[in-house]
This record gives C-alpha cells, sequence and structure tokens, in this order.
C-alpha cells in the first residue's frame, strides 16, 4: 500500500506541476462482453444501471452504434488505432499469453490514442485491461499512458488473491502484490485518483473494463442488491454489472466534484456485444452474440456526453464505431494529423450537435477469418461459412428475414463494397493459439487445432483461410 501511494504521489506531484489546460478532458469507459440489452436505457429490466444510463441523459445514445470486431482485441486494437485494426493485420484475439503468437499486439508503427494525446500536452491514464500487447514496448506504459494499472491479458479473476490467478496485476511495469479489493473497485479507486492527480491540465482516461467478461465473479454485498433474481448465473452477472455500474458512477461523480462536467467528453460503449451463453448477457432484440457479425456480436450500447456542447437526452440513429471516440477525441484536443496519417474513425460531434448534416459512416465492414460483414445505409450483407444473408434492419433489427434471393441487386451492391474495403486490408498476422495448436512461448504446432470455439464465445476462433499465414509467421 505503502508503493502504491508513493507512486501516486509522485505521479500528481508531476502532473500538477503543469498549468491549467483549456483542452477538454476526454474519459473512454470500455465494457467487455456487455450484451445490448444490459443496460437501462438499451431495455434491461432487471438490472438497474442508473450511472451509465446518467450519460444518456446527459448527452446522447447511439441506437446503432458499433464495435470494431466482434471480439475483445482487435476491437480494443480499433479504437487505439482510430482505424480499422485490420489495415495493420490485427484481426484475431491472441489467446493466453504465454501461448501468443510472438507477433501478436499493436505494431509501434501504429500510433495510439493516448500517444497523440500525450504530445497535445494531455495527462494519460488507463485502468483495467490492456490485451493489445504483451512484449516489451507494447505495454500501455509504454505506448502513451502516464499511469496504468491493470493487467495485460484477456481476463483474469475479479479477486486478487486468487490461488487459480497467474495474470498478474500491473502498475506501470511493475507486478502489484498487495491488493485487496474486487477489481472492478480497485479499477475506480485508481481511476478517480488519476482524476484528482490529472485536474490541473486537461487528461485522457481510458478505463477499460474487464467486466462483465467471465469468470462470473461478485462480491456477496454486490449480488445481495439482486434478490429477485433466482438464476445463480444471472444473479452474480447482476454483481458485476452493478459494479461495473458503481465505477462509472464514482468516476462520474468526481468529475461534478472538481467542477469539470462542462469540459469533460464522455463515452460508454463495449468491444463487442455478449457472449449470452457463457455469462447470461443479453443482446435483444438482435440476432447472434459474441464472436459473430450478425447484430449481437457487433452492436452494442453506445453512449456520449459533453454538458454544455452535446444536447442533452438525445437519441441518434446513424452508424458509428468504436474507432469514432478515437478520432472525436483527437478532434476536441486540436490535434492534426499528418498528410499521410489514415484515420477511418469520424469526429462525432458536429453530427450531434447539428452542425452537420448527412451521416458519419455510409458503409462499416467486419471480418472475422470465414465470416465477413458490411452495413451500408439500412442494408446489411453477412457471409458466413458460405452462406450469404442479406438484410434490411430497418425492417428487420432482429436479422430474421433473408432477402439475399429476392434483391439480388442490392446484395451484388454490398458484396462490392465489401470487396472494396477488403482490398485495402492486410490479412490476418496471427490467429488466436493456445495449448491446442501451440507451444508455450507461441510456436505453431503442426497440425495444431484451428477452428474449434471456446464455450460460450461465438465463432471467433474459426478459420478457412489462415493456415499458410500461421506458417510463414
Amino acid at each position: 500500500m505503502k508503493k502504491r501511494l508513493l507512486m501516486l504521489a509522485l505521479f500528481c506531484l508531476f502532473e500538477s506541476s503543469f498549468a491549467a489546460g483549456r483542452n477538454p478532458n476526454v474519459i473512454i469507459f470500455l465494457a467487455d462482453d456487455l450484451g445490448y440489452a444490459d443496460v437501462g436505457v438499451n431495455g434491461c429490466k432487471d438490472i438497474p444501471t442508473p450511472h451509465i444510463d446518467s450519460i444518456a441523459r446527459n448527452g446522447v445514445r447511439f441506437t446503432d452504434g458499433y464495435a470494431n470486431h466482434p471480439v475483445c482485441s482487435p476491437s480494443r486494437a480499433g479504437l487505439m488505432s482510430g482505424m480499422y485494426q485490420h489495415r495493420f493485420g490485427f484481426e484475431h484475439n491472441s489467446g493466453p499469453e504465454r501461448y501468443a503468437s510472438p507477433n501478436f499486439g499493436q505494431p509501434r508503427s501504429v500510433p495510439t490514442v493516448p500517444e497523440k494525446l500525450k504530445a497535445a500536452g494531455y495527462a494519460t491514464g488507463m485502468v483495467g485491461k490492456w490485451h493489445i500487447g504483451f512484449k516489451e514496448g507494447l505495454r500501455p506504459h509504454e505506448r502513451g499512458f502516464d499511469y496504468f494499472f491493470g493487467f495485460l491479458s484477456g481476463a483474469r479473476s475479479y479477486y486478487p488473491d486468487s490461488p487459480r490467478e497467474n495474470d498478474p496485476l500491473l502498475r506501470n511495469g511493475r507486478i502489484v502484490k498487495n491488493e485487496k479489493d474486487y477489481l472492478t473497485d480497485a479499477f475506480a479507486r485508481e481511476a478517480v485518483a488519476f482524476i484528482e492527480c490529472s485536474k490541473n491540465k486537461p487528461y485522457f482516461l481510458y478505463f477499460a473494463f474487464n467486466a462483465v467478461h467471465s469468470p462470473l465473479e461478485a462480491t456477496k454485498a454486490y449480488e445481495a442488491r439482486f434478490p429477485h433474481i433466482t438464476d445463480p448465473n444471472r444473479k452474480t452477472y447482476a454483481g458485476m454489472l452493478s459494479a461495473m455500474d458503481e465505477a462509472v458512477g464514482r468516476v462520474l461523480a468526481k468529475v461534478r466534484e472538481l467542477g469539470q462536467e462542462e469540459n469533460t467528453l464522455i463515452f460508454f460503449y463495449s468491444d463487442n456485444g455478449g457472449p449470452t451463453m457463457e455469462t447470461t448477457s443479453r443482446n435483444d432484440p438482435l440476432r447472434g452474440y459474441k464472436g459473430q457479425v450478425f447484430e449481437g456480436g457487433i452492436r452494442v450500447p453506445f453512449l456520449m456526453q459533453w454538458k454544455g456542447v452535446v444536447p442533452a437526452g438525445q437519441t441518434y440513429g446513424e452508424m458509428v464505431m468504436g474507432f469514432d471516440c478515437h478520432a472525436t477525441a483527437l478532434a476536441v484536443a486540436g490535434v492534426s494529423l499528418s498528410n499521410d496519417e489514415i484515420l477511418d474513425g469520424v469526429n462525432l460531434i458536429p453530427f450531434v450537435t447539428g452542425e452537420q448534416t448527412g451521416r458519419p459512416h455510409d458503409q462499416l465492414l467486419w471480418r472475422v477469418g470465414w465470416q465477413h460483414a458490411v452495413r451500408a445505409g439500412d442494408w446489411k450483407m453477412v457471409a458466413v461459412r458460405g452462406e450469404t444473408f442479406l438484410f434490411n434492419l430497418r425492417d428487420d433489427i432482429g436479422e430474421k428475414n433473408d432477402l439475399a434471393a429476392k434483391e439480388p441487386a442490392k446484395l451484388k451492391e454490398l458484396q462490392a463494397i465489401y470487396a472494396a474495403g477488403d482490398s485495402q486490408m492486410m490479412p490476418a498476422q496471427w490467429i488466436r493459439q493456445d495449448a491446442r495448436n501451440a507451444e508455450i512461448g507461441g510456436k505453431w504446432k503442426p497440425g495444431g487445432a484451428i477452428g474449434a470455439p471456446r464455450r460460450g464465445g461465438g465463432l471467433e476462433e474459426g478459420s478457412n483461410d489462415l493456415t499458410a499465414t500461421v506458417t510463414a509467421s
């Protein structure tokens, strides 16, 4: 504890030496595996989420907000890079760190949003789950974050002293050995401390939850809030979600306490849809779940608040995507891009303030090995294992009515849009590796399994075309 307090004190001393900045603060809350219908503003009835809902009440709810990818790691790379992560071959999860491909991670040649904001004079802090680089040079404190408290892998226990946990908590690269709090509470504590330390200059806080990702673990106190829920898994899930909502509330309360609400841009969204079978998450009324490019795997709760700038209580129905948070943060911070820098994200502020009409995006695309999808306007094409579907989401949000046979011209149009976009992307540079297909250290096992999905994890591991890539790497 003394070491933690000393590190925070030194960080606070460093940050308070700067004069107050005029640029707005930026906070991005990123939930993990949160289903579309898991928050109150999207229809959740049995688990209250008042603090998360307040972001929509004080700002805007995006009905058609999308994650960059239907699984954790590539989606987070899309946010951090501000572009389609396929542009640099980031298409699949890593698997456990000890088995991960040696070239896994967002390369140094692709700058992160904290690197850009730090160069613009921002204090930059992150708490939570990283999952886009394990090796030296690719960790949060080496990719633009002044302060990091969290873990590098894709999942870990919420109990800090769990005997089954092999993935350590880290603070700026050093292992934390004395943590006592339930992990979501610890992340909230660290986030609030970062804001307090950074209050005298503009700051960027990336609060990357591992909630509500498995394992299903909550404190008895959080579960006790839900005596009406009898399903034990749902009760634990409710406790985890309630803890996350409370963590959001603690950060929002700190911003209010400092009188910074009108100078703070806040986002909340999820890295992908919920893995319903595994955690009891709900994606209603959408089809599918985590790992799939049907709507349930990619359309997520997506909220934004900036009091005094973004009119409150809005519902916005055009398509937006995770990488738009990156672009919007740069725009409000006054960060200009070089002529050769690619940014697929769009500044959303002019669209929600009415300064700009039209759509932020005419089309969006997703690619996950042998499955891919593209949405253009109300139309969406999904290709899965040799089957191709066409849906009109305006009339069929649940993707129940396949129109491919009835609308061949529209199907051909969307296939051409996808092909044009995909031609700009890089082949996948790795696949998910674990004990089935790799050795410790990441060496590929000849003939190792590629396509078997994990329980509740959707279809993210499947691939018909990566063997050559894996062998070559």
